[in-house]
């Protein structure tokens, strides 16, 4: 049930995002957020994207991924991580022109968690729908 919900949750907020937002949304965290973590709203086949699996932002394997649930920036307990929900130093959204989007956080207390729908479900639901990162990436990317 959960992951039927997500995919029809997720489905429609991405044609949606995509529909209403054609700049790059960039993540960037680590100290002073110089560590780019990839494009969060570029295609699969985007060399930067957080959907190109075989990309170093959409591995799985990569340190500095999101989907790595045992890296810095995609474990649920990681202080960097979009994933935990008690967070100080999570990611930031900007574009290349830097404009601020807010953070990329499950942490509902943080004043400048980002505002956009899409990632503030993702985020929200993520506990509750996997402890492995792969299924969501998948559905959110499209990559089943």
């Amino acid at each position: 049930m959960r992951n039927l919900l997500l995919s029809v949750l997720l489905l429609f907020n991405v044609s949606l995002a995509h529909a209403q937002n054609n700049v790059a949304l960039l993540l960037f965290g680590g100290e002073g957020h110089k560590t780019f973590l990839g494009c969060l709203n570029c295609g699969k086949y985007n060399s930067g994207s957080i959907c190109n699996k075989y990309g170093d932002q959409g591995s799985k394997y990569n340190s500095d991924s999101i989907w790595n649930k045992y890296g810095n920036y995609g474990s649920k307990y990681s202080n960097q991580s979009p994933w935990n929900k008690y967070a100080s130093e999570p990611p930031a959204i900007v574009d290349k022109e830097g404009n601020f989007y807010g953070y990329l956080t499950a942490n509902s207390y943080n004043q400048k968690r980002t505002r956009i729908k899409l990632y503030v479900q993702l985020t929200d639901l993520w506990e509750e729908i996997t402890d492995d990162p792969e299924p969501v990436a998948d559905r959110l990317c499209g990559r089943e």
